[in-house]
């Protein structure tokens, strides 16, 4: 990939003129290599970047020089998301260097059919290879997930011989856990207490026709007395 690039001759807020006329402030850097100041098209940058991503080679072509590229970092509007300014690394085709490659997930994997919740852990690498054999993406198959327990790690990326993966071995990409079901708390009202109602206890023979009330039993009791006395 080829990209046209003019030498940037204003800085700071006045790329926001440059901006307006369509072009992107970006900037050169590298080992050995003084940075130089830029400014490409932001059309022909963007479908450009669709296509390399951070991994693919982009000769940056200026007035005097065709330099070799990495895309290493954008700097976007954080409300509309425009691209405001871009970073290229300058590399040696004939010096390998370290790129970080993104994770692609192909296949669909079985557990998932069996309660399993496929965990994403990592969805990138590090690799070191020629900067032109650096792949675009790896692709990681789920397929072989089939039970809730199975991983797959960093040592299950099929070896390929262009590049080398630098990323910890044993690190997990995608494991599966088992289904936890939420617990739902109905919302219960809670009833109000009825109010009890503590009857009146009733007098034994207390408003009953012909009942005696207790002024009246003890007369009775003093008079059963008497009588027993007089017998005896």
């Amino acid at each position: 990939m080829i990209l046209g690039a003019l030498v940037r001759t204003v800085f700071g807020k006045k790329n926001k003129n440059l901006r307006k006329t369509g072009s992107l402030p970006a900037n050169i850097y590298g080992t050995n290599f003084p940075s130089q100041a830029i400014s490409v098209n932001y059309v022909e940058f963007k479908r450009m970047f669709r296509i390399v991503g951070e991994t693919g080679v982009v000769y940056v072509k200026t007035e005097k020089d065709e330099i070799p590229t990495l895309i290493t970092s954008l700097q976007r509007d954080p409300i509309e998301g425009l691209i405001l300014h871009a970073d290229f690394r300058k590399v040696d085709l004939s010096t390998k260097i370290e790129a970080v490659v993104p994770l692609t997930f192909v296949g669909i994997a079985p557990a998932a059919n069996v309660g399993g919740v496929i965990l994403t852990l990592t969805d990138k690498v590090t690799v070191e290879a020629l900067p032109q054999d650096i792949p675009n993406h790896i692709e990681i198959d789920l397929t072989s997930l089939k039970e809730i327990g199975n991983e797959i790690k960093v040592s299950d990326i099929v070896v390929n011989p262009a590049y080398v993966i630098k990323t910890e071995p044993e690190k997990v990409i995608v494991s599966v856990a088992a289904h936890k079901e939420e617990s739902v708390v109905a919302e219960t009202t809670a009833a109000a207490t009825p109010e009890v109602l503590t009857a009146k206890q009733e007098v034994p023979g207390e408003g009953e026709a012909g009942a005696t009330t207790p002024s009246e039993d003890k007369k009775e009791d003093k008079k059963e007395a008497k009588k027993e006395a007089q017998k005896e």
